[in-house]
């Protein structure tokens, strides 16, 4: 398994929407990217000019929604991950 360093976390993208509501198939180009996802790991957080961890904001099991571009795609053992920074992550959706 993947284990971020720092502030970094490790989500699975949740799979966007294939028809609109309507049932109209949509091309992939015409498709809206996906921001929310379900973190699979998250790193031990920042740490401060002090040298002290900064505790991070979010846990393994937690939806979150993050900036439509932000982070970076990885693929490890066939799956498709996103690495982000916590700064990235807007909010945890409840």
């Amino acid at each position: 398994m993947l284990k971020p360093l720092g502030d970094r976390i490790v989500v699975t993208v949740d799979k966007e929407e294939e028809k609109t509501v309507g049932g109209i198939v949509l091309a992939n180009n015409a498709k809206e990217k996906p921001q929310t996802a379900e973190v699979v790991a998250a790193g031990p957080g920042a740490v401060s000019p002090e040298g002290k961890t900064i505790a991070m904001s979010v846990k393994t099991g937690d939806k979150v929604l993050f900036d439509k571009y932000a982070g970076s795609e990885v693929k490890y053992d066939d799956k498709d991950y996103l690495i982000l920074h916590e700064k990235d992550i807007m909010a945890i959706v409840e």
